[in-house]
């Protein structure tokens, strides 16, 4: 009867050890089709085993602000220990995030919307300064002899994606060029081969994400043309192209540190009294390019 009483005693304790588990949801904004979500979604995942919290992510598929905007809603309503959001549309996204954040919900945002994170109620935000990180691009394509420029944003409501557009041209001294390719491949790189035809003087493309950079420079070869192009992110193709001459640079925001730092953040917000770092953490930017390829090449795609 005693070693019954025991073992009772025992399950509930881990019942009750269970039950206290810190619970982190993550939301972000990809649609499953950009190589770039998976690395934050491990990187919570790691972050999350490393201090014994569970975690959960998710999107919407469909892309569409509303949607994300409910799921956001949905999390919030289970009362999480804390919510880790991207934030490309603060006016689609706001509302919910802010929301959850006056519920007593602890929220970091990551990726998109630095400037907005704390009009929404979050603690803070972890990522790059999209428009820092445009500049640099710009300055460096001019440099390196481009003189005019497209930007291509596969994400028109992204308010980052149009920021690194803007901080590229203004870089350069030239009016925003930017035009919507679709997060769709095929259709990345039709339109990018149509604008290089209709405008034959474009000498430098900017892709703002990882496979519209593999998609543009299979545009490039296609129409064959003579084009600086330099990328936003990492995966084994882009290094490829780096490698082969194809691909001048591409930007590295560590997506990885977006995915692994707000759990951390948040387990020591509610666990240290409210400890936050002093302020937002920089992911980025920084450069790859032919000089480090080969050394991060590894990574790509895994951890950055």
């Amino acid at each position: 009867m005693k070693k019954l009483t025991m073992a009772a005693a025992a399950a509930a304790l881990l019942a009750s050890a269970a039950s206290a588990q810190e619970r982190y949801v993550m939301i972000t904004h990809t649609q499953g089709t950009d190589p770039f979500w998976p690395v934050v979604e491990k990187a919570g995942k790691d972050a999350a085993e490393d201090i014994g919290a569970a975690f959960e992510y998710n999107f919407a598929p469909s892309g569409d602000m509303a949607d994300m905007a409910k799921l956001i809603e949905a999390a919030a309503a289970t009362q999480p220990d804390g919510l880790i959001v991207s934030l490309p549309d603060a006016d689609a996204l706001g509302g919910a995030i802010k929301a959850a954040a006056e519920s007593g919900i602890p929220v970091v945002t990551i990726n998109s919307g630095l400037e907005h994170s704390k009009d929404v109620g979050a603690l803070m935000h972890i990522g790059q300064p999209e428009k820092l990180a445009g500049e640099a691009a710009g300055a460096r394509a001019q440099g390196e002899g481009a003189t005019k420029a497209l930007c291509l944003n596969q994400e028109a409501y992204n308010t980052a994606l149009v920021d690194r557009c803007q901080g590229y041209f203004d870089a350069m001294g030239q009016d925003l060029n930017m035009i919507d390719v679709s997060n769709d491949v095929a259709q990345i790189t039709t339109r990018t081969a149509a604008a290089l035809q209709a405008d034959p003087s474009i000498d430098a493309l900017l892709a703002t994400g990882p496979h519209v950079c593999e998609a543009a420079a299979k545009a490039v070869d296609e129409v064959g043309a003579k084009v600086h192009l330099s990328c936003f992110d990492l995966t084994p193709g882009v290094i490829s192209l780096i490698e082969e001459g194809k691909v001048q640079y591409t930007i590295d925001q560590q997506q990885y540190l977006q995915g692994y730092m707000p759990v951390v953040v948040l387990h020591l917000y509610n666990n240290y009294a409210g400890m936050l770092p002093g302020a937002n953490i920089p992911s980025g930017p920084g450069f790859v390019d032919a000089s480090n390829a080969a050394g991060v090449a590894a990574q790509a795609g895994v951890n950055r």
